[in-house]
């Protein structure tokens, strides 16, 4: 599927994705840094991905993980730094939450630093239950296997 917004064009076409744009974004990011290749090669051939561009030039990139059915994951979004402040992400999100096949799910999740106005208005909000929610988290795996 293509979305396009003067001269930006948004794909769920894994073949036009620059993998090598979104690994090098992603090795330096909080959230993933250290991150192999291989591994962000597998996570975009099992997920449905959102390939941000300026004319041929990868952009920005969203990932969701669901089951597309009752629950999603929102995961590596980015914007490189030159086209922030555009309203581009804004624009990825609403692209992003309208996709057909992700509508009607009961859950959607995401964890964020620092971007929660703009997950805000797209309905997102902190836990209800923060006690019912459990995590693991390996914050130097990439590092560790190495």
């Amino acid at each position: 599927m293509n979305w396009r917004r003067g001269d930006f064009e948004i794909s769920t076409d894994r073949a036009r994705l620059d993998r090598t744009v979104i690994h090098e974004f992603l090795r330096e990011s909080y959230w993933a840094r250290g991150i192999p290749r291989e591994v962000v090669d597998r996570s975009i051939d099992n997920a449905l991905c959102f390939g941000l561009f300026e004319g041929s030039r990868q952009v920005g990139f969203a990932r969701v993980i669901s089951d597309f059915a009752t629950f999603a994951y929102l995961s590596d979004v980015f914007l490189l730094p030159s086209h922030r402040r555009r309203g581009l992400a804004a624009w990825l999100m609403e692209v992003v939450m309208s996709h057909p096949d992700l509508q009607n799910l009961r859950r959607w999740m995401l964890a964020t630093r620092d971007a929660q106005p703009l997950y805000r208005k797209f309905g997102f909000t902190a836990l209800a239950n923060p006690e019912r929610i459990m995590e693991i988290v390996l914050p130097d795996i990439y590092e560790k296997s190495r």
